[in-house]
């Protein structure tokens, strides 16, 4: 066997492991799993199956749940029409499971809990999860729109947040990776013009006009602001299917999780939807 053709049965090797890992952590992020019965699982599927396959044992599992490349969603900034993407952004947290929880089940003891933040970024057309983020229960919600951005791989139409995301560096960001896309922000209470809202307004002095001029609740109706609701109710999918806990204890393997996670609810989504034909 030649150099090359050693090289590509060593990728095709490592991608079928990386397969049957993915496989075996998808059920454990639906079925809120422990690592040995995720493999139980799996083994009793593929003895079903009559198949003869070795199945990753939970040390495995473990171990490569913190270095595995789940792969993106496959949206690249399409929307439903085939036009540039709708993106929402919110956030969340989710409980972090450990000693804590459980003294609080088993003997109702008081602890501090901790939890981390999850940010994702929804396509309001077909509402994939299309970028996602875990950081420190403190990091600003703004911080992380860069983020959410690179993981679009295609044009953006619009990126649509709550107030937390009513500051410079959003607007900064969103112009820098795409000059066309529309910010539909709300802005705070406090808000005031900027220096050039006279000569040069920008979308936020539009924003501001619109509101005084019309009211908040038209300025939500006319901005399409209201679309908005389709990343809460993709939040609440999460936290329906999959629970509002991270179960793994390390900053890696908790990346893998949300991955999996997103990888199995968007295949949820894609298999739960109808496939609409015109006929005539």
């Amino acid at each position: 066997m030649t150099s090359s053709a050693l090289r590509q049965t060593e990728g095709l090797i490592g991608l079928i492991i990386a397969l049957a890992i993915l496989t075996a952590l998808t059920p454990r992020a639906v079925f809120r799993l422990a690592y040995r019965q995720a493999e139980g699982l799996l083994g009793s599927v593929i003895g079903l199956l009559g198949l003869s396959l070795p199945v990753p044992d939970h040390t495995t599992l473990s171990r490569r749940a913190a270095t595995l490349e789940v792969p993106r969603p496959r949206s690249t900034g399409a929307g439903a029409d085939g036009g540039p993407l709708h993106l929402l952004v919110h956030s969340t947290g989710l409980k972090l499971c450990g000693k804590g929880e459980w003294l609080l089940e088993k003997h109702g003891t008081a602890t501090r809990r901790s939890w981390r933040t999850l940010h994702l970024g929804v396509d309001a057309g077909t509402g994939q999860l299309v970028a996602s983020t875990l950081t420190p229960k403190d990091v600003d919600d703004a911080s992380q729109v860069d983020p959410l951005l690179d993981q679009v791989a295609g044009p953006v139409a619009s990126f649509t947040g709550d107030g937390a995301y009513d500051q410079d560096r959003v607007y900064a960001g969103v112009a820098e990776r795409h000059p066309e896309a529309a910010v539909v922000v709300p802005p705070r209470a406090t808000a005031v013009p900027s220096d050039m809202a006279e000569s040069a307004p920008t979308q936020r002095d539009c924003h501001l006009q619109q509101i005084v001029e019309h009211g908040r609740m038209s300025w939500q109706t006319a901005s399409g602001y209201n679309k908005r609701a389709r990343v809460e109710v993709s939040m609440n999918r999460w936290k329906q299917v999959i629970g509002d806990e991270l179960r793994a204890h390390t900053d890696e393997r908790q990346n893998t999780e949300v991955a999996v996670t997103v990888h199995a609810l968007n295949r949820m989504l894609e298999l739960g939807r109808p496939s609409d034909v015109r006929v005539a």
